[in-house]
């Protein structure tokens, strides 16, 4: 279908009964223009390829997954997050954004319905002759307007199509944020505990080299040892004491971004994470499920795909500003010379009409402003095709770095047992005269680095599944702490 181009409006009564054809192919209902919004169908892998070897780890279970974080036994993890979930400002962000959403929904639907306005009006006049006569006067009118503008193309359905995707993107929006804090909270939680197991290896070790550090300056005072070995006793100390300072600065910056995530000021966790606690032990067993399942799952890639609808639908919104617009009017009024006269003697009017406007010429701006519409659906596509790559990626990543650490972990257990015996044994045929000292120093300058190191291990161990729990879109429960509105939507949208 083409139309002239140029804008050009007909005359109410030469176009009645074109409204009335019009209104009656409206009732008969006439499908929107643009194009109709498909779900992509992005090709994904059958299943992961670093995948958990155990078979029971395969299919995760959608509660668990829900509240991953009950599966580290963790309490106090646990509180923390439900507090979070109470009191993030970034949630509060969001469920805003989430009413925001849908009174601009509400506004696009409102254009389905006639518009009515209600005016009122008083004026007076007064007017002198040259005879020096004065006439005054006064005039009051009131009066209603409707109008109503005919969805005869869709484009108001396209806009409301649009703003229901904008609201349900919104929604995952929250879920998104939500998916991201329960994380954070789990991640800085197991920095806090990292931190308090290397500060106490440290402590402990600081205490078992001053102890070695008096015995050699005793057995220096007694002419038993030589200036040497003290110094190294020495340095060894003053090396363990110079990592503690550093240890509790990441400490007391751990406990306040801990705060922080729950809403609160800095330092208001101090206390209640201040007694020391184990890291945050692993599942031997960390169900991955299929990579289909970690797509739908995801707030990001869900979010992608609702923005990406709301633009297609967009498309459709400009296609309609190509075709005419119909609409119909009508108006009553009341004129009278006084107030009460309103209401007994006015005079009355009334009137209506139809009015067809045709887009013409307007120096191609409206078919420019389609086709960028079409170019920010393209790069929606891209965006939502980029999400579910991403999404992918971080799965990979997350698991590899699981089974890697894991190895790790039991590596540097090993390391620390075995170097803890040798520092004893190296202490014992020290005092015996049959090794020198530096068999000692070296015992325990190892010992000091595998602790540590294991204890950061052990918490990237937990911080690895963390980030496999989130990779998954693990955090939220359909109909939980998102908006109810929106999560129904969003489930609708999965089945179609």
């Amino acid at each position: 279908m083409s139309f002239p181009r140029a804008d050009k409006h007909l005359p109410a009564g030469r176009i009645v009964p074109l409204a009335a054809a019009l209104a009656a192919l409206l009732a008969a209902g006439c499908a929107s223009v643009g194009p109709g919004y498909v779900r992509p169908d992005t090709p994904v892998p059958a299943e992961w390829r670093n995948a958990p070897s155990d078979p029971a780890a395969a299919v995760p279970d959608s509660l668990d997954l829900a509240e991953w974080w009950k599966a580290f036994g963790d309490e106090q993890l646990t509180g923390l997050v439900e507090a979070a979930v109470a009191g993030n400002r970034d949630l509060k962000q969001a469920r805003a954004r989430i009413r925001e959403a849908r009174a601009r929904r509400g506004v696009a639907t409102a254009g389905y319905f006639p518009s009515l306005d209600a005016s009122a009006s008083a004026s007076s006049s007064r007017v002198e002759r040259d005879s020096g006569a004065v006439e005054t006067g006064e005039k009051y009118s009131a009066g209603f307007d409707a109008g109503w503008e005919i969805d005869l193309f869709g484009g108001k359905r396209r806009s409301v199509e649009a703003s229901n995707a904008d609201l349900a993107a919104t929604g995952e929006e929250l879920r998104d944020v939500l998916v991201s804090l329960v994380a954070e909270v789990a991640l800085n939680y197991t920095n806090v505990r990292v931190y308090q197991a290397r500060l106490a290896a440290a402590e402990t070790n600081l205490r078992l080299q001053g102890e070695t550090y008096d015995l050699i300056r005793w057995r220096r005072e007694a002419g038993l040892g030589d200036e040497l070995e003290l110094n190294q006793a020495r340095y060894n100390l003053e090396s363990t004491r110079s990592r503690i300072p550093s240890l509790r600065t990441g400490l007391e910056e751990a406990m306040n971004r801990a705060a922080i995530l729950l809403g609160r000021e800095p330092g208001s966790l101090h206390a209640e994470l201040s007694v020391s606690a184990g890291i945050p032990s692993a599942p031997a067993n960390a169900a991955a499920g299929v990579p289909a399942d970690a797509i739908r799952r995801r707030p990001d890639v869900r979010k992608a795909e609702r923005r990406l609808a709301a633009e297609t639908a967009r498309v459709g919104v400009a296609t309609a500003e190509l075709f005419p617009k119909f609409n119909l009017t009508g108006f009553i009024g009341l004129d009278a010379l006084t107030p009460d006269g309103l209401f007994s003697s006015a005079d009355k009017s009334s009137g209506g009409g139809a009015l067809i406007s045709l887009p013409i010429f307007h120096g191609g701006s409206l078919r420019k402003s389609l086709e960028a519409q079409k170019a920010v659906r393209e790069e929606y596509l891209a965006a939502y095709e980029a999400a579910v790559l991403g999404a992918l990626e971080e799965v990979e990543n997350a698991l590899i770095a699981l089974a890697g650490e894991g190895g790790r972990v039991k590596a540097l257990g090993e390391a620390v047992r075995s170097c803890g015996e040798a520092a004893g044994l190296a202490m014992q045929k020290y005092e015996a005269g049959l090794l020198d000292f530096g068999g000692v120093l070296d015992a325990q300058r190892s010992l000091v680095t595998f602790q540590d190191e294991l204890a950061e291990s052990e918490g990237a161990l937990a911080s690895d599944l963390i980030r496999l729990y989130k990779a998954l879109g693990g955090g939220w429960t359909p109909g939980g702490a998102e908006e109810p509105e929106t999560a129904n939507e969003m489930e609708k949208n999965d089945e179609e």
